[in-house]
């Protein structure tokens, strides 16, 4: 399913702190990471996660549309919060701002379009967590997870895949059995595809 989500094609171009995680570069250039490498870093973002008593002092974030829907899932089933859109500034650093929080530990899908909370968060010294191409950059990041970050299967499949490493660590799922949350919940959906879904669901006229 790895391989299916796409999660080992990253890009043309790699960062020196992101090297170590690479399996081999493709004759057109592209870089493949090594997904044992993103499955043990996954593994380790689940035991951080797992670790903080309450699931409320996580925040999860994402400011690409492609990693929102999946943020939202990740939080509904682990008890995070969340902020599915663009960095306010002051969320981390201005206690009188309304939005104002500070969490023990942030999870953010991008570390090139998320900048602005990893800085924020670096100065409030609070834990970070990301997902990392191979061209992103490491700065202020604490747990780098090796993946594509820019596909929109492979973003859902991560948050789902790391949901259920959290949630089998808390004890809620068995582990080896089957979580019954399909993972293309977590996956980005255009808004006409989404209001066609939701025409759909609803119930038949009498």
């Amino acid at each position: 399913m790895m391989v299916a989500a796409e999660f080992h094609l990253e890009t043309k171009n790699c960062d020196f702190q992101m090297e170590r995680y690479v399996f081999k570069r493709r004759n057109d250039g592209i870089y493949i990471i090594n997904l044992g490498k993103t499955w043990e870093k996954l593994q380790l973002a689940a035991r951080i996660i797992v670790a903080i008593e309450n699931p409320q002092d996580i925040i999860v974030q994402s400011a690409r549309p492609y990693g929102q829907r999946a943020v939202l899932k990740f939080a509904q089933y682990t008890g995070a919060n969340t902020v599915a859109e663009r960095h306010t500034p002051g969320t981390f650093t201005n206690q009188m701002q309304t939005s104002y929080n500070e969490p023990r530990l942030l999870i953010l899908t991008n570390p090139r379009t998320d900048h602005q909370p990893i800085k924020k968060s670096a100065l409030g010294n609070i834990l970070t967590l990301a997902f990392c191409d191979t061209d992103s950059s490491m700065r202020y990041v604490d747990v780098g997870i090796p993946a594509n970050n820019k596909g929109k299967h492979s973003i859902g499949y991560l948050f789902w895949l790391l949901a259920r490493m959290v949630l089998q660590m808390r004890g809620t799922i068995r582990p080896g059995l089957k979580w019954d949350v399909m993972m293309d919940l977590f996956f980005y959906r255009e808004p006409e595809e989404a209001k066609q879904q939701e025409k759909e669901e609803l119930p038949a006229a009498p």
